[in-house]
């Protein structure tokens, strides 16, 4: 992962970390801050993607790592289809762009 997509990503945890903050505020949760909640996000990044995880338990999202995708633009934001792949019918964003409307700290939100 090169330093331009490192510096993305980490704006994207600063969304997904902002999501949780506004949920958690309303839904009245305590113990657990915003920080502590991004701090638990991590990267496995693979030759097509980056897969993100909590805490490599739950998976997050895909952010599409190579040029060479028929269908998707370095740094679209995917939806998890499992653990191992990522839903490949819409890019829900892109993070090289800083595209995060359908981002939520559950995951990439559905299809705008």
């Amino acid at each position: 992962m090169n330093e331009v997509m490192t510096q993305k990503i980490e704006k994207l945890f600063d969304a997904i970390a902002k999501d949780y903050e506004g949920w958690a505020g309303r839904a009245k949760i305590k113990g657990r801050t915003a920080q502590d909640f991004r701090e638990s996000l991590e990267v496995i990044v693979g030759q097509k993607y980056i897969k993100v995880t909590e805490r490599g338990e739950r998976v997050w999202g895909f952010v599409v790592n190579t040029d060479t995708d028929k269908k998707f633009q370095y740094g679209d934001i995917l939806m998890a289809a499992g653990w191992k792949a990522p839903a490949r019918n819409h890019a829900r964003g892109n993070v090289m762009t800083e595209d995060f409307v359908a981002v939520n700290w559950t995951g990439p939100g559905y299809m705008r």
